[in-house]
């Protein structure tokens, strides 16, 4: 079985990479669908983080941009892929609309990085717990000004609450980063 996992299916690296993007288009997508809602936030917590810090490290900082701007546009257009099975444009005036843009922040943070840190499990691990925090940070503010609410709030209700699991997230697409990553720069690099 080890031995099937070493070999190379797809050879054509413009092909990997197409399918790269894919693939964490739809992990983003199938992230959003594991939510857990809070009572006192009108933001769920979602697996979606963990997958955008994934294809930040395993695609790089453009490919990653790429995969998040075409999840954001699938879901701008129609498609129920936001949490709560939700679409549209309007979907990016709501409270997690700032998420989104997150996404995009964070992709690009980790794609400058990455390679810096790729050697060091922890190094990693922090990496990817400042792009997360990024993130977070990019959701609270405009958690803030959609709620009309000054920041203190908005970390309150849309950073705070969701630290505790956005860094085992971060440990989670550390390991599995940690245990793909040579394959990933074989390709994305």
């Amino acid at each position: 079985m080890e031995l099937a996992l070493e070999r190379e299916i797809v050879l054509n690296k413009t092909a990997c990479r197409i399918i790269g993007v894919a693939a964490f288009v739809l992990f983003t997508a199938l992230g959003a669908f594991v939510r857990v809602p809070l009572p006192f936030t009108p933001v769920p917590l979602t697996l979606q983080t963990m997958f955008v810090l994934l294809s930040a490290a395993c695609l790089g900082g453009n490919l990653a941009g790429c995969s998040q701007l075409i999840y954001i546009l699938l879901g701008v257009i129609g498609l129920p892929i936001f949490t709560n099975a939700s679409s549209g444009l309007s979907y990016l005036a709501g409270p997690t609309g700032g998420y989104l843009a997150g996404f995009v922040v964070a992709v690009f943070f980790i794609g400058k990085a990455i390679r810096r840190v790729e050697n060091n499990f922890l190094l990693t691990f922090a990496l990817f717990c400042l792009a997360d925090f990024l993130l977070l940070f990019c959701g609270a503010l405009w958690l803030g000004v959609y709620l009309g609410s000054g920041f203190s709030k908005s970390f309150w209700l849309g950073f705070a609450p969701f630290v505790p699991g956005d860094i085992l997230k971060a440990f989670a697409a550390t390991g599995i980063y940690w245990r793909i990553r040579e394959r990933c720069a074989g390709i994305f690099a």
